[in-house]
């Protein structure tokens, strides 16, 4: 098997097993219960929160635990119920909540990065909140937070100058950011920001989102007041070790995935045949999204498993449902460019000698399907 589809989902390494292990079956007392062993599993559980804030520069208060991404997008989102700005390419957990609320979607040039003029244009008095990803989850495309929220900044100086006390946030998913990007809340100058173990080597089904002081937030789900109150539920004791332990383990990693992937990335375009590159720029090394015009991706998807080779033609989540990619169409493709596009995205299960076997046997089958379609 040769799996170039690590932005839909990635294997739990090994490290983070070890470390989740104990707590299924030796340290799975409830932590809040007042007996010791099952204050030792509090405190640890604490501790995983502190790694988690310490690895994007805040502290574990500032934390609040989630299952999962799409929760933590829905729970940031909650702010506020006034219009919320969004950019155009964001996942559905975000899109879908703006435009319950009457959200305005931000524009994006042809190479999926955010059109600030658009942005600035956009944003009036009763504005409270602005999602931005820090990378693309279809495209790997990196977007510039820093001055997005420079923007922000001079914004709220200009509100306070006429009176006007209505707050304005910034929220980012980095869903797809931990492995290749040192993310750091203040360098950022994020007010809300999701993160995801699936995405980072973790356990799936848990999230979390950043919330800076001062951010007023109403929970989604309530009982038992955990979370601060913002995130009710018995807390995953060894999904959040895993997740601290996979964060810990990819900013160790960072430089030297850095310098892997953009290799890698050089060579399989330099051995891939026939295709047009669709995110020329600003985008992580370990994506890239080709389009094969004339061909259908899906029914490639399909050849390539049969070779052993997993690919995707976009968001699984979308691209399970056969939907059109709003991100592709976002950023001026066709009908027949968006029906030929492939998303290949490298990981750890990946080694050199993959990535080229990986490119032969793309060309093998598309060239196939090409004949075949020609006649």
């Amino acid at each position: 098997m040769i799996y170039l589809d690590h932005a839909a989902a990635t294997p739990v390494s090994e490290r983070v097993f070890e470390a989740m292990k104990s707590y299924f079956s030796v340290d799975f007392f409830n932590p809040s219960a007042a007996y010791l062993p099952a204050k030792k599993v509090a405190a640890d559980y604490e501790n995983a929160k502190a790694m988690i804030g310490h690895a994007i520069g805040a502290k574990a208060n500032d934390i609040v635990i989630t299952a999962g991404a799409t929760e933590a997008n829905n729970l940031a989102l909650n702010v506020t119920t006034s219009p919320i700005l969004f950019l155009v390419t964001e996942h559905d957990s975000v899109r879908k909540v703006a435009e319950q609320y009457g959200g305005e979607a931000i524009a994006v040039d042809k190479n999926g990065r955010i059109l600030l003029e658009d942005l600035k244009s956009k944003i009036t008095d009763e504005t409270m909140l602005i999602s931005v990803s820090l990378v693309n989850n279809e495209l790997g495309v990196i977007q510039p937070l820093s001055e997005i929220a420079a923007i922000i900044r001079d914004i709220r100086f200009d509100r306070l100058k006429r009176g006007i006390k209505t707050p304005l946030y910034l929220h980012s998913d980095a869903s797809q950011a931990m492995n290749l990007l040192d993310v750091n809340v203040a360098r950022l100058g994020v007010d809300l920001m999701t993160l995801n173990a699936a995405k980072v080597y973790g356990p799936k089904g848990v999230g979390a989102l950043y919330v800076a002081h001062g951010v007023k937030l109403q929970p989604l789900t309530r009982g038992g007041g955990q979370e601060n109150g913002l995130r009710s539920g018995t807390e995953n004791v060894p999904g959040v070790v895993g997740f601290a332990t996979a964060i810990a383990e990819a900013k160790e990693h960072i430089n030297g995935n850095r310098k892997k992937y953009a290799a890698w990335r050089k060579i399989l375009l330099s051995e891939l045949h026939d295709y047009e590159l669709i995110n020329k720029k600003h985008a992580l090394d370990n994506f890239v999204v080709l389009c094969y015009n004339g061909i259908d991706a899906e029914r490639l998807v399909f050849l390539l498993e049969e070779k052993g080779i997993y690919v995707s033609t976009g968001a699984a989540c979308a691209a399970s449902k056969g939907v059109r990619s709003h991100v592709l169409v976002a950023i001026g493709l066709s009908d027949e460019e968006i029906a030929g596009s492939l998303r290949l995205t490298m990981g750890e299960t990946n080694t050199e000698e993959q990535i080229r076997e990986a490119a032969k046997t793309i060309n093998e089958v598309v060239a196939k399907e090409r004949a075949r379609v020609t006649g």
